[in-house]
């Protein structure tokens, strides 16, 4: 029997790679003889870049960047084995997770970090960036990555803009003139789960503006500039910011179409892709996959959705195995999933879930998998 497991991290407790190996191990013991395919997974958001670059027998460089509030930081970026791709999370380098909650507000924050991760890939002369762009605490539409990479922005005195959301506003000219010489010679492809248009009421600034820290006055402000970055980008880049995704990191969806012309995928889906599940589902019997929390998130772009929707066009099983489900089971059984195991339960709190999920995962697989239903 040949069972593909493919989970995504437990966040807060363990990795993509930790949860697969706890499956497999209490699937051994209920079986010797079964035969596991472990596929660490993730969607396109934290993790993405240390999985593919580990996928691809590649290397991982630590280097020194800003942060969103321009302080020194460590950061970091995976290269593929062969040399050709970069690997590249912006929430490593602008991310939310690196300010103190009283430190978060996007009309002050900057994606000049994350420009300074592209521009040390660069320097390894690849061919090509994957850069994954969840988890911002930016609204500056890439003006800062762009300055990082030799844009300059100035305002209608001619005085240079610092690369911010509250200075969108004043943005008058941006000055090519320096720009790095690789960038037109590089492809860009941008990791996005996010549908957002850059600005309106379903726009960056209004959707993801409070959860950076921006109250009601910010979100005005921040929406008015990223409308006139809109109109700033089509007049003088003769760039378009009007696709979905645009919105996403704060609209640096927007920014890596105009300065980078980059194209966006689906997180989930070029992952899926490079991992060639597929193909391994194709040969399984039954298909394992699993997240820290599964709701309604979770149907739309996550990895436990992914995996379900090429098992059911392969008529393959599924369960998925999860720290917390907050789904009911209609909804998982319209997914796809035909078991779903919880960690967290009647007798099991969230806390003693997340001090213990190793162990916990091989108690309830132990415990609730029946084999011989799989058994092809």
């Amino acid at each position: 029997m040949k069972v593909l497991i493919a989970p995504d991290k437990f966040k807060g407790s363990l990795s993509a790679q930790e949860v697969s190996a706890a499956i497999g191990t209490a699937l051994l013991k209920l079986d010797p003889t079964i035969q596991l395919q472990p596929i660490a997974m993730a969607d396109g958001g934290e993790g993405t870049a240390q999985l593919l670059t580990t996928h691809t027998n590649g290397s991982w460089i630590n280097c020194s960047v800003h942060d969103p509030l321009f302080r020194k930081a460590e950061a970091g970026f995976g290269i593929s084995g062969d040399g050709k791709t970069a690997f590249i999370e912006m929430a490593s380098a602008s991310g939310l997770q690196l300010l103190t909650p009283w430190e978060h507000d996007p009309l002050k924050t900057t994606t000049v970090g994350t420009g300074e991760l592209i521009a040390q890939a660069l320097q390894h002369e690849v061919k090509k960036i994957v850069l994954a762009i969840g988890g911002s605490a930016t609204n500056d539409a890439g003006i800062g990555m762009a300055q990082a990479l030799g844009y300059k922005f100035f305002d209608q005195q001619d005085n240079e803009l610092i690369p911010i959301g509250e200075n969108l506003e004043y943005l008058h000219r941006v000055d090519t003139t320096a720009v790095h010489p690789r960038l037109r010679s590089t492809e860009f492809i941008v990791l996005c789960d996010v549908t957002n248009p850059l600005y309106g009421k379903q726009g960056a600034a209004y959707v993801f503006g409070p959860q950076k820290g921006a109250n009601q006055q910010d979100v005005l402000q921040l929406d008015k500039g990223l409308q006139h970055f809109a109109n700033i980008a089509h007049a003088q880049l003769n760039a378009s910011t009007e696709f979905a995704g645009a919105g996403a990191a704060g609209g640096l969806g927007a920014g890596a179409k105009v300065f980078l012309h980059a194209t966006m995928q689906r997180g989930i889906d070029y992952v899926m892709e490079a991992l060639q599940v597929e193909t391994a589902m194709a040969h399984a019997d039954l298909v394992i996959t699993g997240e820290g929390k599964m709701d309604l998130q979770t149907l739309s772009g996550k990895v436990v959705a992914g995996i379900t929707s090429i098992a059911t066009r392969l008529n393959k099983p599924v369960i998925a195995v999860v720290g917390k489900n907050e789904l009911t089971e209609t909804k998982w059984r319209q997914a796809g999933i035909i078991q779903v195991i919880s960690l967290v339960d009647e007798t099991t709190t969230v806390e003693v879930a997340l001090s213990k999920t190793h162990e916990l995962i091989q108690k309830r697989i132990e415990a609730q998998i029946n084999l011989k239903h799989f058994s092809g």
